[in-house]
């Protein structure tokens, strides 16, 4: 029998995830994507007893419909922007990370929808690859992103009748490399648009209560906002700090983005500049909620000038910060 491990202790598979996307933007494939991320118990975790029956009888007879028409307003002819970027990622890592060590093979696994994580391991098993390191693009590690990741990792191996090495790098908010690119990346803005009257960092919500039970992400939030500040040599008064996408009713961190605008506004701030550090590339969240609806929310409220700082997409600066995040993690291998 041949051992098809022979001479492949030297292969390293790197697995870069995201969230994930829908296949199309369309209410059909929305109810598929949106069922397999809201089931997820750590996006939402109240007793199934009561979640299930108001998810599938109410939400995903609902939801899909409008979620689809604001897919629609960003998708491109690539397709979801999101899965777009984050391929140009893995392409530009595959090429500048081979050059270095040929026997490094990166695959793109999506938490919900396609390609989804359990294919990029079966890939990796096929190559006979035993060493993987795991790199969520999360920066600032959370329950229902980098915990979730770790989660679906663990339910493909726990059946197999063999199990890989496996590192997990679960966020990187304070990584030096990290916050040099954001800081680039809003001094950029600042000089094509001008410096405004005040800057937002924005990140993804997530309810209050997950804070009390002791999830970091809230922590990791402020800490990336401070470095970047502090790197930039910011104001106190000239940048502000929210946290966007709510759902539901519970209360959620805060201050919320959508009541911190209109305020803005009211408080003459004539010219706004919004980044989002906690998406690695730009997406739904960032394209069309905080660049069409919060752009028009606003102006409607006397606001002069809005500008949206992109995520660090597959920037140079970006490629060279995960390259490095990746070489640091697979030392010894």
């Amino acid at each position: 029998m041949q051992n098809e491990f022979k001479n492949k202790n030297k292969q390293i598979g790197v697995l870069i995830t995201n969230l994930g996307t829908p296949d199309s933007p369309t209410a059909k494939d929305l109810k598929k994507y949106l069922n397999e991320f809201l089931m997820d118990k750590r996006v939402v975790d109240l007793p199934r007893i009561f979640w299930v029956p108001l998810l599938k009888l109410i939400i995903l007879n609902v939801r899909p419909k409008k979620s689809a028409k604001l897919y629609k307003a960003i998708w491109t002819n690539e397709g979801s922007p999101l899965l777009s970027m984050s391929r140009s990622i893995v392409k530009e890592l595959t090429s500048v990370l081979q050059k270095q060590n040929p026997n490094v093979t990166i695959e793109l696994g999506m938490r919900y929808g396609n390609p989804s994580i359990k294919n990029a391991l079966k890939i990796f098993k096929e190559k006979t690859i035993s060493r993987i390191l795991v790199l969520p693009l999360y920066p600032q590690a959370g329950s229902p992103t980098t915990t979730s990741t770790f989660d679906a990792i663990n339910a493909h191996i726990k059946d197999q009748s063999w199990v890989p090495n496996i590192r997990f790098i679960s966020g990187y908010h304070d990584d030096e490399n990290y916050i040099n690119s954001l800081s680039v990346s809003i001094e950029k803005s600042f000089s094509k648009n001008g410096k405004p009257d005040k800057l937002i960092f924005s990140y993804h919500g997530m309810p209050e209560r997950y804070l009390h039970e002791g999830d970091p992400y809230y922590c990791f939030c402020h800490k990336t906002t401070r470095l970047v500040a502090e790197k930039l040599s910011l104001d106190s008064e000239f940048y502000d700090m929210a946290f966007q996408s709510r759902f539901g009713y519970e209360k959620w961190l805060q201050p919320y983005l959508d009541d911190m605008i209109p305020k803005a506004a009211d408080d003459g701030v004539n010219h706004l500049q919004i980044i989002s550090p906690g998406f690695s590339v730009d997406c739904l969240e960032t394209l069309e909620e905080i660049n069409i609806q919060y752009r028009e929310l606003f102006l409607e409220h006397g606001g002069e000038k809005f500008e949206y700082i992109p995520c660090l997409n597959d920037d140079d600066d970006h490629i060279k910060m995960i390259q490095s995040i990746i070489n640091n993690n697979i030392k010894g291998w």
